[in-house]
């Protein structure tokens, strides 16, 4: 049964927000707290409490230390090696946890104009963050591995302080990343934070809309702050997709004059709008005029809205479908260590068997262009680490 889970982030989102929405949904704190106590950090506990944001009622949640670090500096190889020797955490929820610190770094990276071994997390490398973080797998664990669907955060205006000085919201480690996915720019104060923004953009579809689901549960997570214009909570819906009856449709359309860049910009708009795939063959139209036909697979509960989409934004005066199967494998990531340094490796199951496996290029492009070593060599490398397990 396909589970899914939908984020709102009516006032903004925090890594304790996502943890309180959890929270609110029905997982225990006790659960959480016992699946990160392998974490090899100060102490700390969570400290969960009753809330309440513009007369909307929900959990808040702190991660309270014991003492306050001085310097609370980690590079991403020590987070790393933090996650990955924790015994009590899932493989998936490591591979997660992982992700959302390797994205944080990479936006960091960016920002400072440096490699992401050179950046040392301030805030972000806190034990309170590192728990959130990893604290949020740990919910989409308990929760039943849903799919994550968001509503485009809010980022706020103004300015904050923090350890390199004063900055604009949104900071610009939690814009850069938000590249590529819908976004709402408004609200005063920081309403997206760092975490936050990371653990959207690596658990969650941003901006897409979730599948019809049935929903059984609703959460707020409360936030510290109480702004002016809208409650500082997250609203988190978890339940069960609808079964579709009406199964898996391929859609075409021939196309005989358009452009490259109209033909780019559909397939990219198809995909935003809840299709599948989508993909573009050349083909011999009629009077011998070379052309194309767009095909996109879509669920049946897609096909009207991609229809009328296809019909509104291509020049075709008419769209042909029919009903298909498919097998899908499961897919997941993995990261190996190379000799330049680490890449993520997409795998393809069944049944729990590895059939496919290839890693992944922005990885691999980033590892080769740094260290100078031809691409096609990092590649082989990367599938050769994860045959032998590395």
């Amino acid at each position: 049964m396909r589970r899914v889970l939908y984020l709102e982030p009516v006032g903004g989102i925090a890594g304790d927000m996502f943890l309180a929405a959890g929270v609110d949904l029905g997982v225990s704190p006790e659960a959480i707290a016992r699946a990160l106590s392998g974490l090899k950090v100060p102490g700390w506990k969570l400290a969960v409490s009753r809330a309440v944001r513009h007369a909307i009622s929900g959990t808040h949640l702190d991660v309270v230390l014991d003492e306050r670090e001085a310097h609370p500096h980690r590079a991403y190889s020590d987070i790393r090696e933090l996650i990955e020797a924790a015994p009590t955490l899932s493989p998936r929820a490591k591979e997660r946890a992982l992700a959302v610190f390797r994205a944080i770094g990479e936006a960091e990276a960016k920002v400072h104009g440096v490699s992401i071994d050179a950046i040392h997390f301030h805030e972000v490398g806190a034990v309170d963050s590192i728990v959130d973080i990893c604290g949020a797998a740990v919910v989409l664990d308990l929760l039943g591995d849903p799919e994550v669907y968001a509503a485009p955060p809010p980022l706020g205006s103004g300015t904050i302080r923090v350890a390199h000085g004063n900055m604009p919201i949104p900071v610009p480690a939690t814009l850069e990343l938000l590249r590529d996915v819908p976004v709402r720019f408004e609200g005063v104060g920081e309403l997206t934070t760092p975490t936050g923004a990371a653990l959207l953009k690596v658990l969650a579809r941003i901006g897409q809309p979730p599948p019809d689901f049935i929903v059984e549960r609703i959460g707020y997570g409360v936030g510290t702050k109480d702004f002016k214009d809208r409650p500082n909570v997250l609203r988190a819906s978890i339940g069960r997709a609808e079964a579709r009856a009406e199964g898996l449709w391929v859609l075409e359309a021939n196309l005989d004059d358009s452009t490259p860049q109209l033909l780019g910009y559909l397939l990219e708009h198809l995909l935003g709008k809840g299709a599948l795939d989508a993909w573009v063959v050349p083909a011999t139209m009629k009077k011998a005029r070379p052309g194309h036909v767009l095909s996109v697979l879509v669920e049946g509960g897609a096909k009207e809205s991609v229809m009328d989409t296809l019909t509104r934004e291509s020049t075709t005066l008419g769209v042909r479908a029919y009903a298909v199967e498919r097998l899908a494998l499961e897919r997941d990531w993995v990261e190996v260590e190379t000799p330049w340094g680490r890449v993520r490796v997409k795998r393809g199951l069944r049944n729990g068997e590895v059939l496919n496996a290839h890693p992944e290029f922005e990885d691999c492009r980033k590892v080769a262009e740094a260290s100078g070593v031809p691409l096609k060599q990092v590649m082989a490398a990367a599938l050769a680490a994860l045959g032998s397990g590395r």
